[in-house]
């Protein structure tokens, strides 16, 4: 497989962990999200092609809907990967925080006992991932909060929040690794949890709001350290 062609100041992509018969659009969207293609970076069509293996048909396809996802813009020169600011984290995170808090009152009104066992199962595949593995403590995070939206049965809710998800996706590091906060997460997924099988959509959104403030919060500080 042709590798991309780099300038001399970065190393060549890694090979993808994406599965070699992937499409263009799941190669470049692992990429970026991995930090491969980093922020900024230009994307060439014809450079792309070669290392996706195809023609360059598919790869602008590709870019299309990474447009369309939000993970590349359009400058004076061209498309490149989005970059990151702390003004996109204040942004994400508002939006989510809005978002988070409909999902777990509507969950409150809706869930079922199914709902329920599935939320307490991945609260606790959460509070067991491994704490040195940053990857497995954000995987387990994501899924847990997935089953608190699948409990909301609103399709559209949860459309909007994968979109956000894949804008976070861009910043690696996980708020779970700050000191402490896996501790208080632990405490909050609960109380969570525990207001959805009450049926309280008040105090539901209480807690998610919280549970997000305090997460927008950290990814402040992990940006300001970097």
């Amino acid at each position: 497989m042709a590798e991309l062609p780099v300038s001399p100041s970065r190393p060549p992509l890694r090979k993808s962990g994406v599965p070699r018969k992937a499409s263009p659009y799941e190669r470049l969207k692992q990429a970026i999200m991995s930090g491969e293609l980093s922020p900024g970076e230009p994307l060439v069509e014809l450079a792309l092609a070669e290392w996706c293996n195809v023609s360059r048909t598919p790869v602008r396809e590709a870019l299309t809907r990474l447009e369309q996802d939000g993970l590349v813009q359009r400058n004076d020169r061209g498309l490149i990967v989005r970059e990151n600011s702390p003004e996109e984290i204040l942004d994400i995170y508002d939006t989510r925080i809005a978002l988070e808090s409909k999902a777990a009152a509507v969950a409150a009104e809706r869930r079922t006992s199914i709902d329920l066992v599935a939320m307490r199962r991945a609260e606790e595949r959460a509070h067991r991932a491994d704490t040195t593995d940053p990857h497995a403590l954000a995987e387990n995070n994501r899924e847990f909060h997935r089953s608190v939206w699948r409990a909301s049965r609103n399709e559209s809710l949860i459309d909007l929040l994968e979109r956000l998800n894949l804008h976070l996706g861009r910043y690696p590091a996980t708020t779970l690794a700050y000191p402490g906060r896996q501790d208080t997460s632990r405490t909050e997924h609960h109380d969570l949890v525990d207001a959805i099988e009450a049926r309280d959509p008040e105090r539901a959104s209480f807690v998610a709001t919280r549970h997000f403030t305090a997460a927008r919060d950290i990814r402040l500080r992990l940006w300001e350290s970097e």
